[in-house]
C-alpha cells in the first residue's frame, strides 16, 4: 500500500516540467497570421526578428504603413524599428500556465522559475511540521492526512485565474504533501526487519520513479495543464481509505506505550501471512518494551546534547541539499534536451528505476557508505562529460545523461537508508523529515538553472558535477549501517559504526 501513496506523491511533484514548460511562440502578424496560422511561413523572416535561427517570441518589425497589408513581403515591414505584441503563434498545441498568465517573454522567465522555488519554500516549511506530526501522532495519520489536503489544494489550484493565487496554491499544496514519501518510507522501513529494509525502501522508490512515468505518459497524452492537474491530484484523495486498509507503525505504537494497538496489529499480520504469535512473547514483547526510555518530548532538542548526533545530521543535511539538488535538477531539465520533451522526461524517469535496483544490488554487498560515495562520483563524471560531447551526437548526450541520472537516482537512495538507519527511533522522522528538509535548498536552486544556462550554457552541468563530487567525499565520513539494529535510544545510535572501528561523525 506504501507504493500507491509513493505514486500519487511523485505525480504531484513532478507535474512541474509539464505546467510550467517554456515552448516557442512569436508575435501574431495582423494581416498575415490566417485562420489557417503557420508557426514559420516563408514570409515571417519580413515581419518578425530572428536569433539563432528561431523568430524572437515578443518582438515584431514595424508596418511601414501602419495597415494591414495582406502581401508580408520585406517592402511591408521596417527592420529597423520593433514593437511589442500581446497576441501570439504557438509552436506546438500545448497549454501551459505560460499561456494562461502571459508568461511568454523572456522579462517573465523568473515568474516560471519562480513557481519551482515557491514549491520546495513550501515543502521546506512543510517538512520540519510532518516530521513533528508523524512522531508525535503516527506516520499513518500524517501520510493520509497530508496527501489528502495535498489532493484537495491542487485541485483547487486548477481552477485559478490569475498567477498570485496560482502560486499562493502552489506553496500551501506543496506545505501539506511535503513529508508524505518520507512518511510512507518511515513506515514500510519501521515494518520489516534489518535484512529486509532496503528491499522495501527499494519498491518505495521504483513506485517513485513509476509516478513520473505516469506523470510523463498523462501530459504527452493530454498536452493541457489544467486536466493534467484534475487528473494527477485525484488520486492523494484515495489515500483516505489506508485509514482502514494500512496498519500504523508497530515499532512506532511501542515507543509511544500503545501496546495494545501494536498487539492486535501483530496478531493480525501474523493471520494474514499463516503464522502464530504466542500470548507468552507478545508479554515479552511488551514488558520489555517497558522497561525502555520514555519517548522524548521534544526530540529536535534532545538531539543537539549528542556531538556525534549533530556532526551526522549536518553532512546528512548537506548529502541531502546535493540530491535533491542533482535529482530535480536532472529531471527538470530533461524536457531541455534536444529530442522529444515527453520522451526524455519519461526516459530520465525511467533510469531511476535500474538506479534504485543497482542500489539494492551493492548496498548491503559493499555498505551504505562506499554506494553513497560511488553514485555520487559517477554523477560528477556523467555531468562533466555530458558538456563535451557535440550537440548533434544526440543519442550519445542523452546517453551521458541518463548516466548521470542514474548515478544521482543510487545517491538519493542510499542517502534514505543512511538517513532512516542513524537516528533513534523517537527521532527518526523528525531528524529525515529535518535533513529533507534542508534538501528543498537544492530543489529550490534547481528551477533556476534555466536563468543560469542563459548566462553560460555548461554552468548548471558544472554546478551538478562540483556538488556531486564534494558530497562523495563526505559520504565516506558516515558509519556504516549494514545490517544493524534500528537504534531506539540516543546511546544506541551514537554506538553505530563504534564496535566496527569506523570513523565518527
Amino acid at each position: 500500500m506504501n507504493k500507491l501513496a509513493s505514486v500519487a506523491f511523485n505525480m504531484t511533484v513532478m507535474k512541474y516540467s509539464f505546467l510550467y514548460a517554456l515552448f516557442y511562440c512569436r508575435c501574431e502578424i495582423p494581416g498575415c497570421d490566417t485562420n489557417e496560422t503557420e508557426y514559420n511561413p516563408e514570409w515571417l523572416p519580413n515581419a518578425v526578428p530572428f536569433k539563432n535561427d528561431r523568430p524572437v517570441k515578443c518582438e515584431k518589425y514595424q508596418h511601414r504603413t501602419g495597415s494591414e497589408n495582406q502581401s508580408c513581403s520585406a517592402a511591408d515591414f521596417d527592420t529597423n524599428i520593433t514593437e511589442r505584441c500581446d497576441n501570439f503563434v504557438y509552436e506546438t498545441s500545448e497549454l501551459t500556465i505560460v499561456n494562461d498568465y502571459d508568461l511568454h517573454c523572456e522579462e517573465n522567465l523568473w515568474k516560471l522559475t519562480l513557481v519551482g522555488t515557491i514549491n520546495s519554500v513550501g515543502q521546506f516549511v512543510g517538512l520540519p511540521v510532518t516530521g513533528f506530526m508523524s512522531d508525535r501522532y503516527g506516520r499513518r495519520t500524517t501520510l493520509v492526512w497530508g496527501m489528502v489536503l495535498c489532493g484537495v489544494a491542487g485541485l483547487a489550484r486548477s481552477f485559478a485565474t490569475g498567477y498570485v493565487a496560482f502560486v499562493i496554491l502552489e506553496f500551501i499544496d506543496a506545505a501539506f504533501g511535503a513529508g508524505a514519501y518520507g512518511c510512507g518510507f518511515i513506515l514500510g522501513v519501521e515494518l520489516v526487519g534489518p535484512k529486509k529494509r532496503v528491499l522495501i525502501s527499494t519498491i518505495i522508490s521504483c513506485s517513485y520513479a513509476i509516478g513520473e512515468v505516469i506523470t510523463g505518459a498523462v501530459a504527452w497524452l493530454i498536452q493541457s495543464w489544467r486536466p493534467l492537474v484534475q487528473i494527477l491530484y485525484s488520486l492523494p484523495l484515495l489515500l483516505l481509505s489506508y485509514f482502514w486498509l494500512t496498519p500504523e507503525s508497530v515499532r512506532w505504537l511501542l515507543s509511544q506505550k500503545k501496546y495494545t494497538e501494536a498487539i492486535t496489529i501483530l496478531k493480525k499480520a501474523a493471520k494474514v501471512n499463516g503464522k502464530t504469535i504466542s500470548e507468552e512473547n507478545l508479554s515479552k514483547l511488551c514488558s520489555a518494551d517497558e522497561k525502555s526510555p520514555e519517548p522524548v518530548k521534544y526530540p529536535l532538542a534532545a538531539m543537539f546534547k549528542s556531538v556525534v548526533l549533530v556532526m551526522r545530521f549536518i553532512n546528512s543535511c548537506f548529502c541531502w541539499i546535493t540530491c535533491a539538488f542533482l535529482f530535480y535538477g536532472l529531471t527538470l531539465n530533461s524536457v531541455a534536451l534536444a529530442g522529444n520533451s515527453y520522451l526524455d522526461f519519461i526516459l530520465t524517469s525511467l533510469v531511476e528505476i535500474p538506479g534504485y535496483v543497482a542500489t539494492y544490488l551493492i548496498v548491503d554487498r559493499i555498505g551504505r557508505r562506499p554506494s553513497q560515495c560511488g553514485s555520487f562520483l559517477l554523477t560528477s563524471a556523467a555531468c562533466i562529460a555530458f558538456i563535451f560531447i557535440p550537440t548533434d551526437m544526440y543519442w550519445l548526450k542523452l546517453s551521458m545523461y541518463l548516466l548521470g541520472k542514474f548515478g544521482a537516482t543510487m545517491a538519493f537512495g542510499v542517502c534514505y537508508i543512511i538517513s532512516s538507519e542513524i537516528f533513534p527511533t523517537s527521532l527518526r522522522h523528525s531528524l529525515m523529515a529535518t535533513c529533507s528538509m534542508f534538501g528543498r535548498i537544492g530543489s529550490m536552486v534547481a528551477p533556476q538553472m534555466p536563468l543560469l544556462e542563459q548566462v553560460w550554457a555548461p554552468f548548471p552541468l558544472i554546478l551538478f558535477g562540483a556538488m556531486a563530487a564534494i558530497a562523495g567525499l563526505l559520504a565516506l565520513l558516515f558509519p556504516e549501517t549494514v545490517n544493524i539494529k534500528l537504534p531506539d535510544t540516543i546511546e544506541e545510535a551514537e554506538q553505530i559504526g563504534k564496535q566496527r572501528n569506523e570513523t565518527k561523525l
